[in-house]
């Protein structure tokens, strides 16, 4: 899913870039990146792994100036290379320039394609690039035009800011798949895919870039054109598993919605059970309503492992499967002899939750109900989420019974799609594809 951010005069911004990028983390960890301007001159340091790993004092003086941009990567399109983190910087004929994107391309390989036909050289793999292709092939004298044409030609989900020498280019697309905010600090503006960037750097929140606008950062402020309007498909996928959850994400706090999933799971899906356990740290807000609807008493019955990162973003399979051992670790006493309700946020390949339930199982749970709130994941995403053939999706290949028994589980409900949707308080604004497969671009 990718984390990006732009600050815009502010005193040693690729600090405040340092900590907004810190904060969400948990967007992507395999790659992490600044660019910075000092208004002559744009630097750039880019490295795989963690952004505390990458950046230290010393190096966060080299980024100078204040404005920057900065990125976690989350690999969806593209390979995991030093070649394909980001910020992506290029010299052209107006200067210089960086990009950072959260999102992907629909129509990536038609673009390369034609422009790999008409000359061009790339030096990564990422969807990203062609942007900048795209803006340097451009006639037009101004790069918010040249941006613009670039912009028209891409289909698909995208967040990009943009940074020359002096200014600061933001667009979200006209369909607002990916969120970004913005924010008020000192006499700048931050920009960030998530408001807990926000609240650890102590800026003020504003609003969020809307579907289709472009913000213009230049002379102190910034100026807002709308490019396109269209009815917004935003990606609730977010809200099940990819904001944290003291993130304000498209304008609700994702904690809230996640607890009114775990209600309207309970009341479309009520068990006899002793304990409700949610599994860490995503199915914790779940199960709290859950357990709240269902009068089932709520308890940490896992307990998880902080310094193992999250396995659903792990590029391979064999790596996930060693993680959930090292992850996740039941308390034996407080299960043993009980009937469980385990609240996850999803099951996507099935491993892990086969896994847990395995888990809980030697702990001596007398029985393992898995809910999930969220309906199954059937259809392949193309818009930034990593699940790019069907293969890899238990709900596309096998029926509910088939995955209660695959998983080991004694029972197994997912909340409805119009359950998800109500919970969320808006039933035609957001994008459901990965659960209805209907593809609108």
């Amino acid at each position: 899913m990718c984390a990006v951010v732009g600050v815009y005069n502010i005193e040693d911004a690729s600090k405040i870039a340092y900590y907004s990028l810190f904060a969400m983390q948990h967007r992507g960890q395999e790659a992490s990146g600044i660019s910075s301007s000092n208004g002559h001159k744009i630097y750039t340091i880019k490295d795989r792994g963690l952004v505390s790993q990458i950046f230290d004092e010393n190096i966060l003086k080299k980024l100078t100036g204040k404005m920057a941009i900065g990125h976690n990567r989350y690999s969806t399109a593209g390979e995991d290379s030093i070649l394909d983190a980001q910020p992506v910087f290029a010299r052209y004929d107006l200067g210089e320039m960086a990009v950072v994107h959260n999102g992907n391309l629909t129509n990536n390989k038609e673009i390369r394609d034609e422009l790999i036909e008409s000359g061009a050289i790339f030096q990564s793999s990422m969807d990203t690039e062609n942007l900048i292709h795209l803006i340097a092939r451009c006639t037009k004298e101004r790069l918010k035009d040249r941006i613009i044409d670039a912009i028209d030609k891409v289909k698909g989900a995208y967040s990009f800011i943009f940074l020359s020498r002096t200014k600061m280019f933001v667009m979200r697309d006209r369909y607002g798949f990916r969120p970004l905010s913005i924010a008020k600090l000192a006499d700048g503006y931050v920009v960030a895919s998530e408001t807990c960037a926000f609240d650890l750097i102590g800026a003020t929140f504003i609003r969020d870039v809307e579907p289709g606008e472009m913000l213009i950062f230049e002379d102190g402020n910034f100026e807002t054109i709308q490019i396109y309007k269209s009815e917004p498909k935003k990606c609730i996928f977010e809200y099940v598993y990819f904001a944290r959850p003291d993130s304000s994400v498209f304008g609700q706090s994702t904690y809230e919605l996640r607890k009114e999933m775990g209600r309207v799971l309970a009341r479309e899906s009520t068990i006899d059970a002793d304990l409700v356990i949610p599994v860490p740290d995503s199915g914790i807000a779940a199960a709290l309503g859950y357990s709240e609807e269902s009068k089932i008493p709520f308890e940490l019955g896992i307990i998880r492992n902080h310094y193992v990162g999250r396995t659903f973003i792990e590029p391979t399979q064999a790596i996930r499967d060693i993680k959930v051992k090292m992850k996740l670790s039941p308390i034996k006493d407080l299960i043993s002899g009980k009937k469980v309700v385990v609240i996850d946020d999803s099951i996507v390949r099935g491993t892990t939750s086969k896994k847990i339930v395995q888990m809980l199982k030697d702990a001596g749970a007398k029985e393992v109900h898995m809910k999930i709130s969220s309906p199954p994941t059937s259809y392949p995403c193309f818009y930034g989420i990593d699940t790019p053939t069907k293969e890899e999706l238990i709900s596309n290949k096998y029926t509910l019974e088939e995955i209660r028994e695959f998983i080991g589980a004694d029972t197994l409900e997912y909340i409805s799609l119009n359950g998800l949707l109500k919970s969320a308080g808006e039933q035609k604004s957001f994008c459901t594809t990965c659960f209805d497969g209907k593809y609108f671009v």
